[in-house]
């Protein structure tokens, strides 16, 4: 199987090698591995090498031509390539987040594809009541106050159109819950954080007290169980959505438990939206505050689908994923041959 994978170097397209590699190397399965990128990594370095590499922008019209190139003769395809920042720049991230998805799906047409694999994300799905689990089919609208679930949910009706132009094409989305690891520490820092800010996180947390909003109720999962559940969707050449989370849920309670908090203190949703949303327009920080509404409002996913379908159970807790992503952060960690990973 010819696997072309869009976005190899990042924080899940790493995992998803990784996997691929175990895949190849202990399991006998017999694939050929692409990996499309803006910047390469070292080829040989691990999960990198016996990877055919192109560099091209998938937002790019010109490189459009290089892109199909590097889809042919695939079998799949996995599209996991996102831009979360410069998030002050909404044209930029539209570019590469929703018509670099469109060009990747107009090659793939173009190229023969018949399995098409997309990373969604619970962020795609429309605000949900946080008391009760949510399926597949609950609407995929977005958060309209969300740079990053507005894109999703538009993503999300590209691949519908695609679906549906093209019934002889297998396509599968998964929407992860927020995905954690500690090689992913450095990345997710710089995203959320900027470049000041994560070299004040502990890697062993202790609070005094934790002021936290009671709406700030979320999923997590690790990022290898989430490539784990790519694999088993190509394995399979599975089709549709499928929600992937971990247990248990992380309420302000567990939060605190995480970060060795004495004591939680209820602190106002709104307060917490303008001061994230002040300071991300006086670029104090680089997180604005559609981040607090996509987390407030994003639902709480079942995910009975994967289990039976996929065969698929993440091997870490949501707590533990989360405590390794605080530690990779904490001591920059990330990997010397990914452009994206970089360690601090």
């Amino acid at each position: 199987m010819r696997i072309v994978i869009i976005g190899a170097t990042g924080h899940g397209g790493t995992e998803l090698l990784k996997r691929l590699q175990k895949a190849r190397s202990e399991e006998g399965a017999d694939l050929e591995l692409v990996g499309v990128v803006r910047r390469q990594p070292d080829p040989d370095a691990a999960p990198y090498h016996g990877v055919e590499w192109h560099a091209l922008d998938i937002s790019a019209t010109g490189d459009q031509p290089a892109l199909e190139a590097a889809l042919a003769g695939a079998d799949a395809v996995v599209h996991l390539a996102w831009l979360i920042q410069p998030n002050h720049n909404r044209e930029m991230l539209r570019r590469t987040n929703v018509a670099g998805t469109s060009h990747v799906l107009a090659a793939a047409r173009k190229a023969g594809v018949r399995h098409i694999v997309c990373a969604s994300s619970v962020g795609a799905y429309s605000p949900a009541p946080k008391d009760q689990r949510t399926k597949e089919d609950w609407p995929v609208d977005g958060i309209s106050s969300s740079h990053y679930s507005a894109d999703k949910a538009a993503q999300e009706r590209l691949l519908d159109g695609f679906a549906s132009e093209n019934p002889d094409v297998v396509v599968a989305r998964l929407r992860p819950a927020l995905m954690f690891s500690a090689g992913g520490g450095s990345e997710v820092g710089r995203y959320f954080l900027g470049r000041v800010l994560p070299r004040l996180v502990p890697r062993k947390p202790w609070l005094p007290f934790l002021a936290i909003p009671k709406e700030m109720v979320f999923q997590a999962v690790h990022t290898a169980d989430v490539a784990d559940a790519y694999w088993r969707v190509l394995e399979r050449k599975a089709e549709g959505a499928f929600n992937i989370a971990a247990e248990p849920v992380i309420d302000p309670n567990a939060l605190a438990w995480i970060l060795n908090a004495r004591r939680v203190m209820p602190f106002p949703l709104p307060v917490l939206r303008a001061v994230v949303e002040v300071s991300w327009r006086l670029r104090l920080q680089v997180t604005d505050g559609g981040w607090v509404d996509m987390a407030a409002n994003a639902p709480i996913m079942d995910t009975a689908r994967a289990h039976a379908l996929l065969g698929w159970s993440p091997r870490h807790s949501s707590l533990e994923s989360l405590a390794e992503m605080l530690d990779g952060i904490g001591a920059g960690k990330g990997r010397e041959a990914s452009p994206p990973l970089k360690p601090r």
